[in-house]
């Protein structure tokens, strides 16, 4: 039977909604804190009448304007970037069934970003960074096509006899990155002060520029990707036991694996081209769903949705809030926070007899 691995439903609808509710007070939160620190009350007030509520109720000005034009279209990145990049590493653990793959571990971040760096540094002369719609169109199709192509590569090198070695994988994964940096670093040979500074709004990761324009955009194309990622629950459940296993089970294994790889380079180049390189949120979180509730994929893909966009918030308002007046790039403090993991997730599995 596909799934494996199984909870009771009700279990994970009550995993789920104590998630949820902990995201929902968390970004109440990163909305109330910042250079102009706004009420709960107020916050909570401003969110209703965006939706239609309370007209007939007072709020500061100043806090309507700040919400309204910085901290909402800022937390609904945060939210979909987080899920995005929660749900991903998820969708390719489970895929490889290994807690040690991460979106930016086997290429897609790497390659999104040296697209981005090249279209940034050589794209005007072609004419194609004046600003407009194709201009907000474009950043996230070359993201995601340069994401897609270095997965792809690294998923093709990485094959031993028809199968996925994730040892080489990681390895070549390194590589790949490498190649990347390399390349951008070619690119900023050729690049001048103006196009230096977007490149290390690239590499460091910066969510201050979020904009209504840019997420009418790319917003529908994260959510669509993670919503999509979560239909795959049973079948990651069934390659738990095996490629051959699942197949007998009723899971197309190629299919399922070309799609949650593409849907996993869609998320992640779609959120570099947002926000620059966020690295480990897809690493940390579903390794952490799985040690503190179940390794059901049917919980561990929405559960890391959620934990994803909850360490994202959390990781912006250190970032917002740790240097104040200043602000730190948010990739410095998800690397932080996720490097240290990695490196006990690496000793743990050296230890067990994994390398």
């Amino acid at each position: 039977m596909v799934g494996a691995i199984s909870i009771s439903d009700r279990h994970t609808r009550i995993v789920l909604a104590g998630l949820s509710a902990v995201l929902l007070g968390t970004t109440l939160f990163s909305l109330s804190v910042g250079a102009v620190q706004i009420p709960i009350g107020d916050v909570v007030l401003l969110l209703l009448q965006k939706l239609g509520l309370f007209h007939s109720s007072e709020v500061d000005q100043t806090f309507a304007i700040v919400m309204n034009s910085i901290r909402i279209p800022r937390i609904v990145m945060t939210l979909v970037i987080g899920g995005a990049l929660g749900i991903s590493g998820a969708a390719l653990q489970g895929l490889f069934r290994n807690p040690l793959v991460e979106p930016s571990i086997i290429g897609v971040s790497g390659g999104a970003a040296t697209g981005i760096v090249l279209v940034v540094v050589f794209g005007a002369s072609w004419g194609l960074m004046q600003p407009g719609l194709f201009h907000d169109l474009l950043l996230p199709l070359v993201a995601f096509g340069a994401g897609l192509t270095a997965t792809m590569a690294v998923l093709r090198m990485s094959k031993q006899l028809e199968q996925t070695n994730i040892a080489i994988l990681v390895l070549m994964g390194v590589a790949v990155n490498a190649l990347a940096g390399a390349v951008i670093g070619l690119a900023i040979f050729y690049a001048d002060e103006n196009q230096l500074r977007t490149f290390m709004f690239w590499t460091l990761g910066d969510l201050g520029g979020a904009t209504v324009e840019k997420l009418s955009i790319a917003g529908p194309l994260l959510l669509i990707a993670s919503v999509l990622l979560l239909r795959y629950g049973c079948s990651l459940n069934a390659l738990v036991l095996g490629e051959a296993e699942a197949f007998h089970s009723g899971v197309d294994v190629e299919r399922t694996k070309r799609h949650i790889v593409f849907l996993s380079a869609l998320a992640v180049g779609v959120s570099v081209s947002l926000a620059g390189i966020i690295g480990f949120v897809g690493l940390v979180i579903p390794h952490l769903i799985r040690t503190l509730f179940y390794a059901d994929n049917r919980l561990v893909l929405p559960a890391s949705m959620l934990g994803g966009a909850w360490l994202l918030v959390i990781s912006d308002v250190v970032a917002r809030t740790i240097v104040s007046p200043a602000e730190l790039p948010i990739g410095v403090v998800t690397a932080l926070i996720g490097s240290p993991f990695f490196i006990v997730l690496l000793l743990r599995a050296k230890n067990r007899g994994e390398f």
